[in-house]
């Protein structure tokens, strides 16, 4: 469990700055007191990870940030598809978290079934692969993909909140979901509002991995 001195680094692993500003007001807002919170992002690669080449371009940036990093205890890699995570963990001792695992783990204690509401169709592929990498096909009701590209989780909150609702009440209502995974870091922050909306468990992926990191 995380000392009092406890550091959590947390990659965001596109180099889009808002977003990169937007999960660190999550992960501040659910950290314990003891905990320090730093977030950065890749200081090189893709504005937005929405393919696997996106993901694989990233990658070495991700690293980076872990191998040249001496005084974190963990790291949690803020892009819902854990990329590089495999490789992450080979290349430190120190607990290496994806976001992705994190929140399925947790919908896996909260709900029989679940859904990932993520961004844009191309990505359900991805999505897909990282539910069944976990063991946890099993537990999905379904994948619900909508027409937010990342970046456009940043743009229009509003518009965000909105379309996540209509696809998750879809995910309730038609394929049985009892709680909803946000599969994408750029949702973090919205998961309150949806819960009030939806009536069942909204897991931001962000939050989750922070709340692990900090126990292991």
């Amino acid at each position: 469990m995380c000392s009092p001195s406890c550091r959590i680094k947390i990659i965001n692993g596109n180099t889009c700055q808002p977003m990169t500003a937007n999960i660190n007001g999550s992960a501040q807002a659910v950290k314990f007191p003891h905990t320090q919170i730093v977030t950065v992002q890749p200081r090189t690669g893709p504005e937005s990870i929405e393919s696997f080449y996106d993901e694989f371009l990233a990658i070495p940036g991700i690293l980076e940030q872990i191998i040249l990093d001496t005084e974190s205890n963990a790291f949690i890699l803020a892009c819902w598809g854990d990329p590089g995570l495999e490789a992450a963990r080979e290349i430190t001792p120190r607990p290496v978290i994806g976001i992705a695992e994190a929140s399925l783990y947790m919908a896996n204690m909260l709900a029989a079934k679940w859904s990932v509401v993520t961004t844009l169709h191309r990505v359900r592929d991805m999505v897909e692969k990282t539910v069944h990498r976990t063991g946890l096909t099993g537990r999905c009701a379904s994948v619900r993909t909508t027409r937010l590209s990342v970046l456009d989780t940043e743009r229009d909150r509003t518009a965000t909140l909105d379309i996540l609702t209509a696809a998750s009440q879809l995910a309730i209502q038609e394929d049985g979901a009892e709680a909803i995974c946000l599969g994408c870091a750029g949702m973090s922050g919205l998961e309150q509002q949806l819960e009030d909306r939806l009536g069942v468990p909204v897991i931001d992926a962000v939050a989750a991995a922070v709340k692990l990191a900090e126990s292991v």
